[in-house]
């Protein structure tokens, strides 16, 4: 099971995400982006039904267990729970971090997605393993949903002490000002399910992040 030394550790975050990729297996692209250097996968479908997300996650958390890969479940505990997922990752509308962790049981993660410093602030208290920030930039994944910027990346950082990933139209181009901004660890979409070749594009944000990291020298995520 992952523990907070491997949290530190993670750099990219691949999300798979049907609606990103409509034409393309699941299981193959999380194998690439595996293949490409992704340290945590995500498996997030908001259309799919019970008995294809449990299928489509069972699928996925055998390629991950023999990468030794983490897999979370967007949203839907209950799937996480029944497959044996590493963990669920919550919104602001989903069931309170205490409660997930006690439907999941011991050893299982707990993320929690964060639109502003109060609301990671929130999550931090709530005892979340890891909270993500953002969107960063505007992204089509959530359309509704207004960018928050660069500048809550160095807030968050500065004031909360669990594990942080950025996310919201993060990709090869916006990678540097994240980066510079204060990120460590990215969450992508499109950038790794929507490129032509997805292994090679989870390559190159990994090197990306490693090559950073590596210079910073930072011990925080």
């Amino acid at each position: 099971m992952p523990n907070d030394t491997s949290l530190s550790a993670w750099r990219l975050y691949a999300i798979i995400d049907r609606s990103a990729a409509p034409d393309r297996d699941l299981a193959q692209l999380a194998q690439q982006a595996i293949e490409g250097g992704a340290d945590v996968l995500q498996l997030r479908e908001k259309t799919a039904s019970t008995r294809q997300l449990l299928d489509d996650a069972q699928r996925l958390l055998r390629i991950a267990r023999a990468a030794r890969v983490p897999l979370i479940i967007n949203d839907r505990v209950d799937v996480a729970a029944a497959v044996g997922a590493d963990g669920v990752h919550l919104g602001q509308d989903d069931l309170p971090v205490a409660l997930a962790r006690q439907l999941l049981g011991p050893g299982r993660l707990v993320g929690k997605s964060t639109h502003s410093l109060e609301q990671a602030l929130a999550a931090d208290r709530e005892g979340a393993d890891y909270i993500a920030i953002g969107p960063i930039f505007p992204t089509p994944t959530k359309p509704d949903a207004p960018s928050v910027g660069l500048a809550v990346i160095a807030q968050v950082r500065a004031q909360v002490q669990r594990p942080t990933v950025v996310i919201g139209g993060i990709d090869e181009q916006t990678l540097p000002a994240v980066l510079a901004a204060g990120a460590q660890c990215v969450a992508v979409v499109r950038a790794v399910c929507g490129a032509d070749e997805p292994d090679a594009a989870a390559h190159r944000l990994k090197r990306a992040l490693a090559q950073f990291v590596h210079t910073t020298a930072s011990p925080r995520l």
